[in-house]
């Protein structure tokens, strides 16, 4: 996510549109190189019902599961493609997953995810014998004491952490130049639909890796768009719940306000698994009490494919212009909608939210980051401190761009100032603009193109977009916003975003697998080296 145009401009990005040719019009001349393997992974695409289902006939165990996770991660991201999507593999994979296993023959299933691997993001304590860095070199060293609140409920549901992902380093909060996908401790992670390509970020590996087929599921975290993007671009299904939904105890913080952690899937059925498996109400993260009594364990109940029938959907009018190749997928998933059942008309969310010109991120990632740091196992202990310490280490820790925006959040002022009041007012306005503006036009859901084309890796100067970003309203407002691949174009991956009030996850899920089984636009990438526009184009 490129979140330093959020700070420099409150709350939406612009709507801007970019130089290059739709899928339709593509010239024959426009041709792509493959990374040169076969890729005949016997469990690409599989779901995780379907995992399931092999395991209960003894046709695999979860063991054997791992083995071949392992396997594949050795060819995929670290040899082959090299797509560098995970930062670090669990020790004890193999050791949990015959536990697990195990306690399959008794008779003991945990749930749906009971020796399902899953990926978590480097920001997310483990208590266990790997690293929670948030990818930062500053950070190495740091093995949590205790496991998240969302990580001891994953293993209470009896899934096996395989490892921890890349990330762009500090959740893409460090420098107003970052280049998504890359941190100092992991280095660049590569979009597996053409690997020239940025994967987005800040969940750059978590989205990466669930698109190549590196794991079953992974977990991702979102302050503005770190989920959504990232899954947009890999073409992949990703799901920000309502903040305070899932707990965010033991996660590096950026903003108390509007951080999540969510599910990042290969498809919506995965997602609303996921999803329910990690609720509950947190002593130590007081947004969850809001949670109570809005929950379920299980959201794969709600999925129906005739559940936008007869329903009114809002549809983010800035998007029908720009890119002709985004535009078209934009319009033709527009008329899905309508084939589906629902009504559609055209509202203009953006330009209600671009009113809101604040943010809260500095002052609580500030706050947030030394309160972690102050009881973590890492070198460093404040902000100042990590500040300092790559300085020191300059060329190893910020060889390509620097740490503006820790600065600038180290000299940010403090949560009881008026200033940080102010803002946090303006900030939280975002909700009643949304509710005011679903109310008034009676809409179950808002719809919109969740991001753009992929950009190219650029780590000299930093990330860039050409607009078509959807992920700021729901991210201010912490709202329930979830992306499902809506086509490609240039074989690059292009989601849409279906939003709606706070705790309405049923009803995005809901829509999103409606959309998604109508549809069936998610593609396995094919790990294309680069394209060719060496013909004069």
């Amino acid at each position: 996510m490129n979140r330093r145009n959020f700070l420099k401009n409150g709350a939406a990005a612009s709507v801007l549109s970019t130089l290059s040719f739709s899928a339709a019009a593509m010239p024959l001349s426009l041709a792509t190189t493959e990374a040169g393997f076969a890729d005949d992974f016997e469990l690409n695409e599989i779901t995780v019902s379907e995992l399931q289902a092999r395991m209960q006939r003894g046709k695999l165990s979860s063991k054997t599961l791992i083995k071949l996770y392992l396997k594949r991660i050795e060819k995929i991201d670290k040899n082959g493609p090299k797509l560098n999507s995970i930062i670090e593999l669990n020790p004890d994979a193999l050791a949990i997953a015959a536990q697990m296993d195990e306690e399959r023959k008794q008779g003991k299933i945990s749930g749906p995810l009971h020796g399902i691997p899953v990926l978590i993001k480097d920001n997310i304590n483990t208590g266990d014998k790997m690293q929670t860095t948030a990818g930062s070199l500053a950070l190495v060293g740091n093995i949590a004491s205790a496991d998240a609140f969302i990580i001891k409920k994953l293993r209470e549901a009896g899934a096996v952490i395989l490892g921890k992902t890349n990330l762009s380093e500090w959740a893409n909060f460090r420098s107003t130049r970052s280049c998504s996908g890359w941190s100092s401790r992991g280095g660049q992670t590569k979009n597996p639909y053409l690997l020239e390509r940025s994967p987005s970020g800040s969940s750059s590996g978590s989205g990466a890796a669930v698109s190549a087929n590196l794991c079953a599921i992974a977990i991702g975290t979102e302050t503005n768009g770190s989920i959504i993007a990232p899954s947009s671009y890999s073409g992949i299904v990703g799901f920000k719940p309502t903040v305070g939904l899932w707990s965010r105890s033991g996660i590096i913080p950026i903003s108390k306000t509007q951080d999540t952690a969510g599910p990042m899937c290969r498809n919506v059925t995965d997602a609303a698994i996921l999803l329910g498996a990690l609720t509950g109400v947190d002593e130590q993260d007081e947004i969850t009490k809001t949670s109570t009594g809005k929950t379920y364990a299980d959201y794969t109940q709600f999925l129906n494919v005739d559940a936008l029938k007869g329903k009114k959907i809002g549809i983010e009018k800035s998007f029908l212009n720009g890119h002709e190749g985004i535009v078209g997928l934009y319009k033709a998933a527009i008329e899905k909608l309508k084939e589906l059942g629902a009504q559609v008309i055209e509202i203009e969310l953006l330009k209600e939210m671009r009113a809101i010109n604040a943010s809260v991120l500095q002052p609580e990632f500030k706050a947030g980051v030394n309160a972690y740091l102050a009881t973590a196992n890492a070198q460093v202990k404040t902000l100042t401190e990590v500040i300092a310490f790559n300085k020191a280490n300059e060329s190893t820790a910020m060889p390509y761009f620097k740490q503006e925006t820790l600065e600038a959040s180290d000299k940010a002022v403090d949560l009881n100032s008026d200033t940080y009041k102010e803002s946090l007012a303006k900030v939280l306005s975002s909700r009643k603009i949304i509710n005011e503006l679903m109310e008034k036009n009676q809409l179950d859901a808002i719809v919109g193109t969740s991001f753009g084309i992929p950009s190219l890796i650029d780590l000299f100067n930093g990330d860039y977009s050409g607009g078509f970003y959807f992920a700021s309203p729901a991210a201010m407002a912490g709202f329930p916003h979830i992306t499902v691949p809506m086509g490609r174009v240039f074989e690059l991956p292009i989601g849409l975003s279906i939003m709606a009030g706070a705790y309405q996850e049923p009803v995005v899920l809901a829509f999103a697998y409606a959309f998604e089984q109508a549809t069936k636009h998610r593609a396995a990438p094919k790990f294309l080296k680069t394209s060719n526009f060496s013909s004069g184009i």
